[in-house]
């Protein structure tokens, strides 16, 4: 397993991570095979979606604000339950098929790290397999 770690600058921000993740698939040597990208963490995510236009992560963000608001009628006594709710929303882990070597995303995808109680460090786990 291999691990990337992340700064972020913001309270919630989408960072991309494809780049880390593609150069961890080519240098563990799997030509066909499989990429889990984990996020230890319970008030951030990861998500695959469209990484051409960056106005579809600002969207993301958007919603998710509208969907679940920082104040609310929440009983966390840390005062951050909306970034709570969000990661457990967006999800903790992506696994992605391997194929020569490179990850099979489509045209437009990405892979992102998704920060809901920044700025922070953080850690992404990355973990490729091969398959016969």
């Amino acid at each position: 397993m291999n691990t990337i770690g992340i700064r972020t600058k913001a309270q919630d921000e989408l960072v991309d991570i494809t780049a880390e993740v593609r150069r961890l698939v080519r240098e563990s040597g799997v030509q066909r095979g499989a990429c889990l990208v984990y996020v230890p963490h319970t008030t951030a995510g990861v998500t695959i979606n469209e990484s051409a236009d960056p106005d579809v992560a600002r969207d993301i963000l958007e919603a998710l604000t509208k969907m679940v608001p920082r104040q609310g009628a929440y009983r966390h006594v840390e005062g951050n339950a909306a970034s709570h709710i969000r990661a457990s929303l967006v999800g903790s882990s992506v696994t992605i098929p391997v194929e020569g070597s490179d990850l099979a995303l489509g045209t437009w995808q990405g892979v992102f790290f998704c920060e809901f109680d920044g700025p922070r460090s953080r850690k992404v786990h990355v973990q490729v397999w091969q398959c016969e």
